[in-house]
């Protein structure tokens, strides 16, 4: 199975493009929704992570996320320790369902594909890109976050500078219909190449 890794920074829309090749027929992927799924079914991530938190990272049986948010995004440390935790669980699972598809590829959509080394499974990786500003007013009204936030998860994130670098397909997410008329190009040039393997 060809694997195409979709990524982008925070609030660059990386879901909207994500959803426009899903209109294409290309199966996808979300890693994080796949990841928070795992977080709240599976046995061992819940085990591991209690240990790691503490018993207030579940509410209920459900997933304490401002309390996670809290502690990861002034400790990078814990943050890599979860990552630990969930990604493996993750990875395995996305192979899973990768195998089970029948398309020409399918599409990997991943907030933090260079900084964890993802891109090294991926066939080609597609950038998602928008000015930082653009993508803080995004945010704002999305997660009606502060700017202090959003500028402490944009930290934690490359630039995008240095993902299109190691990237294969740029698209820019700034007008909506340019993005699609970028995505139709893209899915295009993907299935000329994969013609030509």
């Amino acid at each position: 199975m060809i694997i195409v890794g979709l990524t982008g920074g925070i609030g660059s829309g990386k879901t909207t493009v994500a959803k426009m090749f899903s209109a294409l027929g290309v199966p996808v992927y979300i890693a994080d929704d796949e990841a928070k799924k795992l977080m709240r079914t599976s046995k061992v991530i819940k085990r591991k992570l209690i240990a790691l938190f503490g018993e207030n990272v579940y509410v209920n049986g459900d997933l304490n996320k401002p309390f996670i948010a809290n502690i990861i995004f002034n400790n990078e440390q814990v943050l890599q320790e979860m990552n630990a935790i969930v990604h493996p669980r993750v990875a395995s699972h996305f192979e899973k369902w990768a195998n089970k598809q029948t398309s020409a590829y399918v599409i990997k959509e991943v907030a933090i594909l260079f900084e964890n080394g993802g891109h090294k499974a991926c066939d080609y990786v597609i950038a998602v890109t928008a000015p930082k500003q653009l993508r803080i007013e995004r945010l704002l009204v999305r997660d009606n976050s502060s700017e202090e936030k959003i500028e402490a998860i944009m930290k934690n994130q490359w630039t995008d500078a240095e993902k299109v670098k190691l990237s294969q397909f740029v698209i820019e997410n700034v007008d909506i219909e340019k993005t699609r008329n970028q995505v139709t190009a893209v899915h295009a040039e993907i299935l000329k190449k994969l013609s030509k393997s």
